[in-house]
């Protein structure tokens, strides 16, 4: 397993997430849509919105930190070993989530 292209594409994701968190901060969204003026229709769909983007920042936040946690992993090498199991974690699987902890057997395991 090349380490290296995963770390490229760790580093690219945490930049690009970086980058996207940068864009019209919650805060100003959240004073945006306190002074909003309409019904409650259009009120109700400003604070869905403002939850969403709150949702997806969460997320990312936790992307964030998977993927911190994975570059360690690639420095300490254990990158590639499912924390649950020991065993790899197949390539296809850290091609779709380089930042992945567990192999698809212990995340089905985990999902039942």
């Amino acid at each position: 397993m090349n380490v290296s292209v995963y770390k490229d594409a760790l580093q690219r994701k945490k930049a690009e997430l970086a980058q996207d968190a940068g864009l019209r901060p919650l805060q100003t969204q959240m004073e945006h849509n306190t002074g909003r003026q309409g019904d409650m229709a259009d009120q109700a769909a400003g604070n869905n919105e403002v939850h969403i983007h709150l949702r997806l920042k969460q997320t990312d936040a936790k992307i964030l930190q998977a993927i911190d946690e994975a570059l360690i992993r690639i420095e300490k090498g254990t990158f590639g070993i499912c924390r649950d199991c020991g065993e790899p974690i197949a390539e296809a699987r850290l091609n779709a989530i380089p930042w992945t902890r567990v192999c698809i057997t212990c995340k089905e395991k985990q999902k039942a």
